[in-house]
């Protein structure tokens, strides 16, 4: 699933290339998951711009230049956003490297064609993505679900000691949950579980003060550098080779299963914390 820094990745790509462009149509299929009727959802969007897009956690908020109206787009699990000028594509979402340069295909959901002939594309082959439309009061109750996120100002280690108070669960779970603090998924969680040299399942209750400032420390360093290399799934298509994110190639634990270790002479196991896939050295976390 995209996580903060490959939404954030998409955002400010797409802030680039289709703010204040006028929306000449908008074509939605019957397996769309939107939330008003596929004509209503048409009549808000033709003949207007996206004056800005915002983000909160995963969440990408296209501000409309129409009073009161915001349209929130969530890739989920496979959702991808695809902007194609001419041959040139520019692709970020799901890690799919089998883009398929002949759009719309199969998995288009939803198709923003601009006046000058440019087009954005939301395709998700599982359909669990989805496309809302709201009103200012609807967006801060949504906003309202969401926790700190990391790097801004409040995300600070006594607001994060907060969150971690009086908690019955692992680690990894609070980092994975999304009420608590926005945006951080399973790739991150264990890349920073690691980077504090904590085992992803020990005990909230068990984490030293010294492993709670090593565990913030080390969620700010991992997601900066994340959005610094454009994510791990993020995917910029130019022509017909892919570039993908550049994080990869710092992945210390996540996808290393039997690997050595980077850090230490460990091997890196894989078991399941938080109803996920977790990566972890048992040699160098404790």
């Amino acid at each position: 699933m995209p996580e903060l820094p490959e939404v954030e990745t998409i955002r400010r790509d797409l802030k680039k290339k289709i703010l204040n462009k006028k929306i000449k149509q908008v074509l939605v299929t019957g397996k769309a998951r939107v939330n008003l009727d596929h004509k209503g959802f048409v009549k808000v969007l033709k003949n207007r711009k996206f004056v800005n897009i915002d983000r909160v956690g995963k969440l990408l908020i296209f501000d409309i230049d129409l009073k009161n109206r915001f349209l929130l787009v969530h890739l989920k699990m496979t959702g991808q956003l695809i902007y194609t000028r001419g041959q040139q594509v520019t692709a970020g979402g799901h890690s799919d490297v089998k883009y398929n340069f002949n759009l719309p295909d199969k998995s288009t959901r939803v198709t923003f064609e601009f006046v000058d002939g440019r087009k954005l594309f939301f395709n998700d082959s599982r359909r669990f993505g989805y496309l809302r439309i709201v009103n200012a009061t609807e967006l801060q109750k949504v906003k309202e679900k969401f926790g700190i996120e990391p790097l801004v100002k409040n995300f600070t280690l006594e607001n994060f000691e907060k969150i971690l108070q009086g908690r019955k669960t692992n680690i990894k779970a609070i980092l994975l949950n999304q009420q608590l603090i926005a945006g951080i998924g399973n790739i991150y969680a264990d890349e920073a579980c690691f980077d504090a040299r904590v085992l992803p399942g020990t005990q909230v209750s068990e984490l030293t003060s010294g492993q709670v400032l090593k565990l913030h420390r080390a969620v700010e360093k991992v997601i900066k550098k994340a959005i610094e290399e454009r994510g791990t799934t993020f995917n910029n298509y130019r022509d017909s080779e892919g570039k993908r994110g550049n994080f990869l190639k710092f992945l210390k634990v996540y996808g290393r299963v039997g690997l050595k270790c980077k850090r230490c002479s460990g091997i890196i196991e894989k078991t399941k914390v938080a109803g996920r896939g977790t990566h972890f050295c048992s040699k160098c976390q404790k």
